[in-house]
């Protein structure tokens, strides 16, 4: 009996470890098959990006963007903002040019540090606070 009893609970538990680690699938909208793991939560890393002009006077947009494992700061900006750069160093955002007569430039600050490094070097770490200020350069 102890041995009946202890094959039907191993039958048991071995069909709810397989079904709790199956993968389930949903079709969506568009008919495309999407594949998610039951039990495996993927959290989303985030950066908050501010695009701003005379030292934060005019807000131009705001974003939380999220991000992947090692990302760029220029690709991650490349990707959701409208951007134009010459040699790593942005010169536009949204449509919004730095001035060299008027001597206004992007200028960027994370968790409220100036940067030392260009965009195209700057490797973003979740919960980042992203600052691009159109600014007159002293």
């Amino acid at each position: 009996m102890k041995k009946l009893l202890f094959l039907l609970l191993s039958m048991l538990f071995a069909a709810a470890f397989v079904t709790g680690c199956s993968q389930q699938q949903e079709t969506s909208e568009n008919g495309e098959t999407q594949t998610e793991q039951s039990g495996e939560t993927e959290s989303q890393e985030t950066v908050m990006i501010t695009v701003s002009e005379n030292e934060g006077e005019n807000i131009i947009t705001e974003k939380d963007v999220e991000i992947e494992e090692e990302a760029i700061l220029l690709d991650v900006m490349k990707e959701n903002f409208e951007v134009e750069e010459t040699d790593g160093f942005i010169t536009s955002i949204e449509g919004v040019s730095q001035n060299e007569e008027k001597g206004k430039y992007w200028m960027y600050t994370v968790n409220g540090e100036m940067a030392e490094v260009g965009a195209n070097e700057y490797e973003l770490h979740p919960e980042d606070e992203v600052t691009f200020d159109l600014q007159a350069m002293e």
